[in-house]
């Protein structure tokens, strides 16, 4: 009997999945942490089912956009606005602390400014995918908290353009004139949707009466909303999932809402998991187990100090300590952009490739530990508050 050996690997990855993910809740652990884990155990280093990593992350990338597609349904303009002293004071405030930081310690190591810039921005990187998923999955994206890290997680990805200019002058690359205009134009025209989305008056979608009584036309329009706007940031320099959440925010202020997400609900789900599974094939077993004091100290400096860095940021902003406190917890690991950013200087030269596999596996723990050490801060505020 004939079968596709693909399809026995995808059926075995599925197991792999449904299994881990399935223990990770019994654990009352939110599912990131399965699918991280089953990506390790899937990887080339264990079962060795997924070897497609290029595939795999270019699947993961949809679901990154298709979650910023909902969370921009779940919010406003008028409430994204409102946050403009976290989205851009706060986050330049904490760019640059964290570039300093890494500036003081490499003046004792004596690393040269473009390593120490380069960090900097790596670790000053918060994971929109992780954070943002675990507020839905605990019910927090609406609150206070969600709205707080969600201006600061935009803002994160808008200054991975910068950043990334900043890395190509400081290698000798220079600056691209002409990418430089159109990431400004498409700056310029983001900022003027989302104005006009908060003072014009309400957004209609097109063909209202006939998409309510064709499902499948309703598939195709959600998707072609998503994917059209990712694709036009895109084509603008701009992060795909701006694009995506900008088309979110747009179905929202139309009230449409309902529809589309329960029509794209089931991708967002499998290409999300694929994202964090595609992040756990990254993992190097056999170089995490021999630098296992190392990548696994660097990680909890690294949580510990974001968190810390966060926590100043949102109390010098008027937030109290225990909220500021919990914030910073939730922003303190390295996140998916940051990947970017390693490989550009692992491209410039900036990086070894020891240290680019160092980085690597600090941001894959980081994210891996992510869900833990928020909830065991928040178990020390809830001990504080009581």
């Amino acid at each position: 009997m004939h079968y596709d050996p693909l399809l026995l690997d995808m059926v075995g990855a599925t197991l792999v999945i449904l299994t881990v993910a399935l223990a990770s809740r019994m654990l009352r652990q939110p599912h990131v942490i399965g699918y991280l884990i089953a990506g390790v155990i899937l990887g080339p280093h264990m079962l060795g089912l997924l070897s497609d990593r290029e595939t795999l992350a270019r699947m993961g990338d949809v679901g990154v956009v298709l979650l910023l597609f909902f969370v921009g349904m779940e919010t406003t303009p008028y409430k994204l606005l409102a946050n403009w002293r976290i989205m851009f004071l706060g986050t330049a405030v904490q760019i640059a602390a964290s570039v300093l930081l890494l500036g003081v310690a490499g003046w004792f190591m004596d690393w040269p400014l473009a390593y120490v810039v380069l960090m900097g921005f790596v670790i000053s990187l918060s994971s929109t995918s992780v954070v943002l998923n675990y507020l839905r999955e605990t019910g927090q994206l609406r609150s206070k908290i969600g709205q707080d890290a969600l201006g600061v997680l935009l803002a994160q990805d808008l200054a991975l353009i910068p950043m990334l200019l900043t890395i190509g002058f400081l290698s000798g690359n220079g600056l691209d004139p002409q990418r430089l205009g159109l990431q400004g134009i498409g700056v310029v025209l983001a900022l003027a949707l989302l104005i006009w989305m908060t003072v014009g008056k309400r957004v209609r979608l097109p063909f209202p009466k006939r998409l309510r009584r064709d499902r499948e036309l309703q598939v195709f329009l959600a998707f072609g909303l998503c994917l059209g706007f990712s694709l036009l940031s895109g084509l603008f320099q701009l992060s795909a999932a701006l694009g995506a959440f900008l088309a979110g925010l747009l179905v929202g202020v139309a009230r449409e809402t309902n529809w589309v997400r329960h029509r794209l609900e089931p991708f967002r789900v499998v290409f999300v998991a694929v994202f964090f599974v595609s992040v756990g094939l990254l993992v190097d077993l056999h170089f995490v187990w021999n630098n296992l004091l190392l990548v696994g100290g660097l990680t909890l400096v690294v949580l510990f100090v974001n968190t810390l860095i966060n926590t100043l940021i949102f109390r010098l902003l008027g937030d109290p300590w225990r909220y500021s406190f919990y914030i910073g917890a939730h922003l303190a690991q390295i996140g998916e952009f940051s990947f970017v950013l390693t490989a550009a200087g692992a491209q410039s030269g900036l990086l070894s490739e020891p240290a680019h596999r160092l980085v690597i596996a600090v941001i894959a723990l980081s994210l891996l530990l992510s869900p833990t050490w928020i909830a065991l801060v928040g178990r020390v505020q809830q001990r504080g508050a009581a």
